[in-house]
């Protein structure tokens, strides 16, 4: 946890680019910028965007600052639209002036950290004095509650491997790249200096990918040969006020008519005092809390990661009380399969899950019912798409089927074994009211015990289905 509890030390010099904990701030409902930030639905309106009469800008005590609307709106109506001089994007002029700098620097960036590269146009828009887009820098939260700046606690109370290496790969990289920035700026004149001479910190770097992660929309920019078009983020002041529901009663629409960029939508019949909200995508707890800052409680999409590992696959088969599986030892037939689900052979994607839409995954599924065959005609009558799903009812026998499911109950037996908390602990740290990190943290561990327990439920109910059609079948 070096790497977390370093980025959360380069937090106490309090300067013009430098947010604050969230361990010291209220993780619910963050300050912004300014105390007092200019009307950003004005602004918009200003700037010859379109903002529905009945939009508002106003505080939920669930979801913090968002949009509700003050009256009722029709299905299909405009709620909100921007011109396309208003979403702050990235754009290299190719290599003149201030831009020179900041591209030098996005070329450094990962793909994977995509935000960091818009969190430097971000950054240098808030250091620019007269920014245009200082209206809606200045409503931006003063914190974010990421992972990232949780205190060192809080990170190992999240109890979930797969998300603390996502973690503290991302302080590394902001400790990392502060060094880069500090040294693509030490010898630049104070008018080339693309951040106004103030010192930029991993602390403002953090603040600044994580503005752009939990804000940005991925939207279509130039057009591409054969008719394709490139994804861009882009920031859009306004709409990004709108909170996350699986079911949405609004969506984002893009067009070039009349100079409008992007638009926003009623999805639906739209009540009095009801937040707008947008879908932000199938995505599990992972990805919502690491780039959002909440945890979605019964999230359909959620899920837990897993090695493939063939001692691990020893174990709860054996814990399963299933008998003579080849984990350890496939036949070649079977290793055959294993290379085609590229769980075996060379760079093989060893990465699985469980939970989700799919329950348990495909490969994995597949890899279980072949590993369990003795029969390798049996296997060879089916297709690799038929092994791998779960609403194929036993495709190679009632037998094989329940083996496969009791090794994937005692797989998440021993998933379970490695949270070193219990769901009702949880509860009772819950219920002594806690910072907002730690509420985070224990959130989210929780729901991941959640899905593993769902999983376990579910393939628990068809083995005994399957168990009861096989006495069946053996009476008859």
């Amino acid at each position: 946890m070096a790497t977390s509890k370093m980025v959360m030390a380069s937090l106490t010099h309090c300067r013009a680019l430098t947010c604050a904990s969230t361990a010291s701030a209220s993780a619910s409902f963050p300050v912004r910028l300014v105390p007092q930030p200019p009307d950003l639905i004005k602004w918009v309106r200003r700037e010859g965007g379109f903002v529905h009469p009945a939009v508002k800008i106003a505080q939920d005590d669930t979801t913090g600052l968002g949009l509700i609307v003050s009256g009722e709106i029709p299905k299909g109506s405009d709620l909100i639209a921007l011109p396309d001089h208003i979403p702050l994007r990235f754009e290299s002029d190719g290599g003149h002036g201030l831009d020179s700098v900041l591209a030098n620097l996005a070329h450094q960036v990962p793909e994977e950290l995509w935000a960091m590269k818009l969190g430097l146009k971000l950054l240098q828009e808030r250091a620019k004095v007269g920014s245009f887009w200082w209206p809606y820098i200045s409503n931006l939260p003063e914190t974010y509650s990421v992972p990232i700046f949780f205190p060192g606690e809080d990170i190992k109370n999240l109890q979930y491997a797969p998300l603390l290496h996502q973690v503290n790969k991302r302080c590394r990289f902001l400790l990392e790249f502060e060094q880069d920035v500090r040294h693509a700026l030490q010898n630049l004149k104070p008018d080339d200096h693309p951040f106004g001479g103030q010192n930029v910190e991993a602390s403002s770097l953090g603040w600044a990918m994580s503005a752009v992660s939990s804000r940005a929309f991925r939207l279509h920019g130039k057009k591409l040969p054969y008719g394709s078009h490139s994804d861009v983020p882009m920031i859009l002041p306004l709409i990004d006020m709108c909170n996350h529901s699986f079911n949405p009663n609004s969506r984002i629409v893009q067009e070039q008519d009349a100079g409008i960029l992007v638009k926003v939508v009623a999805e639906t019949v739209i009540k009095q005092n009801e937040s707008l909200v947008l879908n932000y995508g199938c995505l599990n707890n992972d990805l919502f809390l690491l780039d959002y800052g909440f945890v979605m409680p019964s999230n359909p999409y959620d899920n837990i990661e897993l090695k493939y590992d063939s001692a691990l696959l020893d174990a709860a088969s054996m814990a399963a009380g299933v008998s003579s599986p080849n984990f350890s030892a496939p036949a070649p037939w079977q290793q055959k399969f294993l290379s085609q689900l590229n769980l075996d052979g060379e760079a093989p994607l060893l990465k699985v899950s469980l939970g989700g839409q799919e329950l348990v995954e495909g490969r994995l599924l597949a890899a279980l019912r072949v590993l369990l065959a003795s029969d390798m005609e049996t296997v060879h009558k089916h297709d690799l798409n038929t092994l791998k799903s779960l609403s194929a009812e036993a495709p190679l026998g009632i037998a094989n089927e329940v083996a496969a499911f009791r090794t994937v109950i005692a797989l998440c037996v021993i998933a379970l074994g490695h949270f070193p908390t219990k769901l009702m602990d949880d509860e009772s740290v819950l219920k002594e009211g806690v910072s907002g990190s730690t509420e985070l943290a224990v959130q989210f561990r929780m729901q991941k015990k959640s899905v593993i327990i769902d999983v376990m439920r579910d393939l628990t109910r068809r083995v005994k289905l399957l168990s009861s059609k096989e006495a069946a079948t053996v009476k008859f």
